[in-house]
């Protein structure tokens, strides 16, 4: 018999001591191959632990093959599953069973009117079977305050880009 499952704690803040980022969990993916002539991800994308292995591939809708996922389809399935840890943490924390939530994340690539180059929008659907919206909507903003990634959207996130040193021979 396989034991219970063990949730995490319910804190959202509760345990943060420190006036600076302190990283948590990290992780690294590597895109390499695949033909760049589009200006678009293509290849393969792979994490460090080997978790995660795909073909990158043009969507069909930009003229590609299609045949494998796209930088958007990741970022899509990455914001929904945030957005979904968070609110699931908010509504246990109010006594409502998460079980039933889904989010529906949609992720457009376009044209940026500002500058000419490339932007992305995102859209984030909640359905709740058997949650109004009054009692939704504080909790909706909390996960929102919360999630690492609507936080990124509405703030921006600091990043670093640095060129790898050539290899010693």
């Amino acid at each position: 018999m396989s034991e219970p499952t063990r949730w995490p704690g319910l804190s959202t803040a509760k345990d943060f001591d420190g006036p600076v980022f302190s990283p948590i969990y990290a992780t690294t993916v590597t895109v390499s191959g695949g033909e760049a002539s589009h200006g678009r991800a293509s290849g393969r994308a792979r994490s460090a632990d080997g978790t995660l292995d795909l073909t990158l591939r043009l969507p069909a809708e930009l003229g590609g093959d299609g045949g494998g996922t796209n930088p958007e389809q990741l970022f899509a399935a990455g914001l929904a599953a945030c957005f979904h840890g968070a609110l699931s943490l908010v509504a246990r924390q109010a006594g409502r069973n998460p079980a039933l939530i889904a989010v529906e994340a949609s992720v457009a690539f376009g044209r940026d009117p500002r500058d000419g180059g490339y932007l992305v929008q995102a859209d984030l659907v909640v359905t709740w079977p058997g949650t109004d919206a009054a009692t939704a909507a504080p909790l909706l903003r909390q996960a929102d305050a919360l999630c690492p990634y609507t936080k990124m959207l509405a703030q921006g996130t600091p990043a670093t880009l640095t060129l790898a040193p050539e290899p010693q021979a």
